[in-house]
C-alpha cells in the first residue's frame, strides 16, 4: 500500500486560505481529499477524475477550493480560499483505483490526517 502524508494545516480565521499537501511514497492511480468533523461522517472533498477530466468537489466547497497535483512528486494539493467556520475538520489525503473519490468505501489508502480549524 502505498503511505501517504499529509501537511498544511493550522488554525485561520474566517475568509482565510489555506493550503494542504500531500506526499505519496508511490504510484497513485486516483487521489483525493476527505474531511470529517467531530460527530459526522467522512465526506469527500476533491478528488481527480481520470487523466484530462475535471476535478470533482463537493457541492459545499466548489469555488473555494482547488485540487491540484505534481505528478513529478508525487503530491497533491488542496488549495483552501475563503475559509468557513463550516471547513473546520481533519482532512485527510486518500489513494484508490475508483476516481473520482467521493465515499470513504472508494479509497484503500489514507494518510493520517491534518487538523483545519476556522474561527468565526
Amino acid at each position: 500500500q502505498v503511505q501517504l502524508v499529509e501537511s498544511g494545516g493550522g488554525s485561520v480565521q474566517a475568509g482565510g486560505s489555506l493550503r494542504l499537501s500531500c506526499a505519496a511514497s508511490g504510484y497513485t492511480y486516483c487521489m483525493g481529499w476527505f474531511r470529517q468533523a467531530p460527530g459526522k461522517e467522512r465526506e469527500g472533498v476533491a478528488s481527480f477524475y481520470r487523466y484530462g477530466m475535471s476535478p470533482y468537489y463537493a457541492d459545499s466547497v466548489k469555488g473555494r477550493f482547488t485540487i491540484s497535483r505534481d505528478g513529478a512528486k508525487n503530491t497533491v494539493y488542496l488549495q483552501m480560499n475563503s475559509l468557513k467556520p463550516e471547513d473546520t475538520a481533519m482532512y485527510y489525503c486518500a489513494a484508490g483505483w475508483a476516481c473520482p473519490l467521493r465515499v470513504p468505501a472508494s479509497a484503500n489508502s489514507w494518510g493520517q490526517g491534518t487538523q483545519v480549524t476556522v474561527s468565526s
